[in-house]
């Protein structure tokens, strides 16, 4: 046909923009197929170039034959392409007349590639992205995301954009605004220097149970987001996690710690990936009138993600009492940014093992003074002090066996310690309670850091 197109076709491999996961050993290997149409007979020859200055990547990836097959097919893998970007694919079809390849006939290029490491987007509305209001986060090259269309693109905010999308799984019924994961993977790039690819799965209002097979319901939100992998390569590097207020009540917190260590290892099956890391936010605020169902339901997910990272290794949690929301319920954008940052130092100091103090401050131990009336709770890890910007509430609660212990003071006598200054004098068995309910006062924090603690619900004093 005379429009037919000439010389080699590409019709699988890597989309324009697209990230590729890179191996252990910071490398990934590219496989592209095709056609070739020409009169002539010869060989199909792919490379790849970086994108700015057409130069091969390596000598073992300039151009180099591809496999044919006489009915007019071809396909070929380039191997060892390092991590770094971005890259452009290229073919051409070389005739046998044609030994050097300089006027080869044309072939079918992919641009915007890159070899990095990618992160699925996962949990509920604040994963999915409803956070108002300005903030300066613009795309940048080397971040790219598999949109819910199928296509890779440049990452621009809303992330979950629903135009066009190929998974009404998690089709969000509202327009989403901003999410922390543009600022997460443009800081992890900058610090790891190769790129990094988005796979948004999230979906706002989504319950734990429609993420874990292990539950009634069908999952079908796991299910989605295995479909999404598999679209994006196959492989990624690990999972961000913001859920937990669809469970947060008096029926779904007690049991939200083991349904969620089995949707883990449901992932981690499912995506051949033993060792999956999984970074996790723990639930912010809710402005809503409390009721004791939800302050309980509230303070067991957030022991529950207190607690998963000491009973499922490759779990990490990130603090986030202190970020201002834009609504109700959803962390604003503003609050966004610091929250990227903070799960972007978790990423770098747990899974790629930089040397940087990434750990929230979380009760050590906590003991009763001699009369009884005083409490002293050590914190750990910390690298100034314990201190609260407002000095004026309190945001601790204990218990013993007569009920509740009025607490009078709150004193931060600095380094690791608070001290609970007690109405009474403790009776039987007491705990403590760090930041509970819908919306507690203000936490403190490690103030050099400015890294609030984890709230912390039923802590023992000893």
């Amino acid at each position: 046909m005379a429009d037919e197109q000439i010389g080699a076709t590409i019709e699988s491999g890597p989309s324009d923009w697209q990230v590729l996961q890179q191996d252990q050993d910071g490398y990934a290997c590219i496989t592209v197929s095709g056609r070739w149409v020409s009169p002539e007979s010869g060989k199909v020859e792919v490379r790849l170039v970086y994108e700015a200055t057409g130069m091969p990547v390596g000598r073992g990836l300039d151009w180099q034959a591809a496999a044919t097959t006489p009915d007019g097919g071809w396909a070929a893998t380039l191997v060892r392409a390092p991590a770094g970007g971005l890259y452009r694919l290229e073919t051409r079809y070389n005739p046998r007349a044609n030994l050097a390849g300089e006027w080869s006939a044309r072939g079918d290029m992919r641009h915007f590639l890159g070899v990095g490491d990618l992160w699925v987007i996962a949990g509920q509305s604040n994963s999915a992205g409803y956070g108002k209001g300005p903030a300066y986060d613009p795309p940048e090259l080397g971040v790219h995301l598999l949109r819910n269309s199928g296509s890779w693109a440049l990452a621009a905010h809303p992330l979950n954009d629903s135009t066009a999308t190929q998974h009404p799984a998690n089709r969000e019924a509202a327009n989403p605004v901003h999410s922390p994961y543009l600022h997460y993977a443009r800081t992890l790039k900058r610090c790891l220097n190769h790129p990094i690819g988005l796979v948004q799965a999230a979906l706002g209002g989504s319950p734990l149970s429609a993420w874990n097979p292990t539950e009634p319901g069908g999952a079908v939100l796991f299910h989605n987001m295995v479909r999404c992998v598999e679209c994006a390569g196959g492989r990624v590097k690990g999972v961000l996690w913001y859920q937990g207020e669809s469970d947060a009540d008096a029926v779904n917190g007690p049991t939200y710690a083991a349904r969620f260590i089995r949707a883990v290892g449901a992932w981690r099956a499912a995506l051949h990936a033993p060792e999956l890391p999984v970074i996790t936010v723990q639930l912010n605020r809710y402005y809503t009138p409390s009721t004791e169902s939800l302050d309980l339901g509230w303070s067991l997910v957030r022991e529950a993600q207190r607690q998963a990272p000491r009973m499922l290794p490759g779990v990490c949690v990130v603090p986030a009492l202190d970020l201002p929301l834009g609504d109700l319920i959803h962390t604003s954008a503003t609050g966004n940014m610091l929250l990227a940052e903070r799960m972007a130092n978790v990423a770098l100091g747990a899974v790629y093992h930089r040397p940087v103090d990434y750990l929230a401050p979380e009760p050590a131990s906590s003991r009763r003074s001699g009369d009884g009336r005083t409490v002293e709770i050590a914190f750990q890890p910390v690298a100034s002090r314990m201190d609260n910007p407002d000095l004026t509430t309190s945001c601790f609660r204990v218990e013993d066996d007569l009920g509740e212990v009025p607490v009078e003071k709150v004193v931060y006598p600095g380094q690791t310690t608070v001290q609970l200054v007690l109405g009474r004098e403790l009776s039987g068995v007491a705990l403590v309670h760090g930041a509970p309910g819908l919306n507690p006062p203000p936490a403190p924090m490690d103030m050099e850091r400015l890294m609030p603690m984890l709230g912390f619900y039923g802590f023992p004093v000893q």
